[in-house]
């Protein structure tokens, strides 16, 4: 079985708000594969299905060839990590100790750690770049170094699969490519899959192997960054003008936002 995720008709609503309508798509092991879509579109929602986290009201979900629903929520935890998009600790936990609560579904009932816990541990920490910040609390680090603490924790899981919800949405320019960097090493070098909600449809054209493209709901667009980035997708989905044209650091689509006062009548 080469597919990950595979989503089947999926709908859900909010009360009498339908969210999601009919979604139907599919994501390949060890892809690289990101959700856009204007504010509204269903996208954080999906994301809470796939983690398991949401039920849907219909529809079919397959993690790994199996329905969803035969999973326990330990065995769940053993395949997917989520990384939701803001994160709050209410307790001044160090980084080490953010890092190994991801080890807790392959701990037994008293939640001791064992050697191998340790090894994991080290091994995401050293992975992400966080090592020399273990025994530092979590709110005396800035919103990169709390990313990247979180992506550690989500590594130290074992997954094989990684959920992430705008990973990169209040971050700086230096802490976007990183957060994104680590996410192509995972695939590559890890062949984790990499699902990931994004607001920034460049980044997402030179990182993905697959874009879907949502709107109200319903699937706009699902496919490789050329295919979905064209200009009538995307004034379609966001309601702007846009220039779409290559971008000069390889075969995949810039999109340009036009304001008002370049736009000739």
């Amino acid at each position: 079985m080469n597919t990950a995720v595979n989503v089947k008709n999926i709908v859900h609503s909010y009360g009498n708000n339908p969210v999601l309508k009919k979604i139907s798509f599919s994501v390949t092991r060890g892809n690289f594969f990101i959700i856009i879509g204007p504010n509204g579109s269903g996208k954080t929602t999906l994301m809470r299905i796939i983690s398991g986290i949401l039920k849907p009201d219909e529809g079919e979900l397959d993690i790994l060839g199996r329905p969803i629903h035969k999973y326990s929520r330990k065995s769940m935890a053993r395949i997917i990590a989520f990384v939701p998009q803001l994160e709050v600790v209410d307790f001044p936990f160090t980084v080490y100790e953010i890092v190994l609560m991801g080890r807790s579904p392959h701990q037994g009932m008293l939640g001791l750690e064992k050697k191998c816990d340790l090894e994991f541990i080290g091994q995401a920490m050293e992975f992400t770049g966080v090592e020399h910040l273990a025994r530092r609390r979590l709110d005396q680090l800035s919103g990169g170094e709390r990313q990247r603490v979180f992506i550690a924790r989500a590594i130290s899981q074992e997954p094989q699969i990684i959920l992430l919800d705008e990973p990169t949405a209040s971050l700086d320019l230096r802490h976007q490519v990183r957060v994104m960097d680590l996410m192509e090493r995972l695939k590559k070098e890890k062949g984790i899959t990499v699902i990931m909600v994004s607001h920034d449809v460049n980044l997402a054209a030179m990182y993905c192997d697959e874009l879907l493209l949502l709107k109200e709901g319903q699937v706009l667009s699902l496919g490789p960054p050329n295919e979905v980035l064209t200009f009538q997708a995307i004034e379609n989905a966001y309601e702007c003008t846009v220039l779409v044209d290559k971008n000069p650091l390889g075969d995949f689509p810039r999109v340009t936002l036009v304001p008002e006062k370049y736009i000739k009548i």
